[in-house]
């Protein structure tokens, strides 16, 4: 399951969700999406710096030689995944399921404008976690043009 993401006002916030089912293990999965070595993979900006602990640092660089850091507020391995980076709240929940597990990623974030961008980098972003799940090597397809286009119809903004 590919989907695309779908976007919700929730108490005068946007909250983007996507779903990607994989047909392995929860705790496989996990093993992926928290290991730094990683998240900078498929992660923007992310250093490779992370304290998997609850209340643990992830550190990002902004892209112009700054670093930031994003704080761990929810961890129930091998289940939930959430950090705050800046005033975005990020969660990742792995559900399992017959065949393997579900993957429940969702961004909350203030500015609905940045809507269909945001849709557009994250889908992109989960294609790539998608790629390391299955074993293959991480390439980013030219596809950012259509994805925008498709989310800016759904999102009609």
């Amino acid at each position: 399951m590919q989907t695309y993401g779908k976007l919700n006002k929730v108490d005068e916030r946007y909250k983007l969700k996507f779903e990607r089912a994989y047909a392995y293990s929860v705790e496989e999965v996990w093993g992926i999406v928290t290991n730094p070595k990683h998240f900078t993979q498929w992660y923007p900006f992310a250093t490779g710096e992370m304290e998997l602990r609850l209340g643990g640092k992830i550190y990002f660089d902004d892209g112009e030689g700054s670093t930031y850091e994003g704080v761990i507020t929810e961890l129930a391995p091998p289940h939930i995944f959430a950090f705050r980076e800046i005033d975005d709240l990020l969660s990742i929940e792995l559900k399992t399921e017959d065949d393997g597990c579900c993957l429940v990623f969702e961004h909350t974030f203030d500015d609905a404008s940045m809507s269909t961008s945001v849709a557009t980098g994250w889908h992109r972003c989960l294609d790539a976690l998608g790629m390391i799940i299955e074993g293959s090597p991480v390439e980013w397809p030219d596809n950012a043009a259509s994805l925008r286009k498709t989310y800016k119809e759904t999102f009609n903004s």
